[in-house]
């Protein structure tokens, strides 16, 4: 069996309840070298490692390389959060409900705050998806982990409602099981 380890990046260093999408903040340097010692203990060895190139998943992948000089870093634009626009940096509970609600409403090809669509942001996940074919890992974000798990499934969204709520939190991973 392949397997693809999706890894979310560490805690980041903006306040609670921020749209931040693909803006390219910080993460917690704590955090950030917990999780790199945490994944050099549990990853198997020559892994190739995917990664977001924003800065909250590049620096942790730049600590575990440090850890383990047999891992393999490449960057995949492909793996960046979903871009929401102007939204990004405001708090969710500031973006007007009016917009909230056009997005809900036509889920996949609204571009929330003039940012990415839906479908768009699958169709750039998938893209990295298809070309997976031996083990390996990705260090991203929540949106591209969602979205891993639906394209994983096989399921196809029509509406707000079909978009995973469960999420994996910050500084955690899991792995998806592929057929070999």
């Amino acid at each position: 069996m392949k397997q693809l380890w999706l890894i979310r990046h560490p805690q980041v260093l903006i306040k609670s309840g921020t749209c931040y999408g693909q803006l390219d903040i910080a993460s917690d340097p704590a955090s950030n070298a917990t999780q790199a010692q945490s994944l050099a203990a549990t990853l198997p060895d020559h892994l190739i490692i995917y990664c977001s190139p924003l800065q909250r998943c590049h620096h942790l992948a730049i600590t575990l390389l440090a850890l383990r000089k047999d891992l393999q870093i490449e960057l995949d634009p492909n793996l960046q959060e979903m871009d929401f626009g102007s939204w990004e940096g405001k708090l969710w509970q500031d973006i007007p409900q009016n917009e909230i609600a056009a997005w809900t409403d036509n889920f996949l090809h609204y571009s929330p705050g003039g940012g990415e669509s839906v479908s768009t942001f699958m169709a750039r996940v998938n893209q990295s998806y298809r070309k997976f074919s031996t083990n390996c890992a990705w260090i991203t974000h929540a949106g591209v982990i969602r979205a891993s798990h639906l394209l994983h499934a096989k399921k196809f969204i029509t509406q707000a409602s079909d978009w995973p709520i469960d999420v994996i939190s910050v500084g955690c991973h899991q792995t998806l099981e592929m057929g070999s």
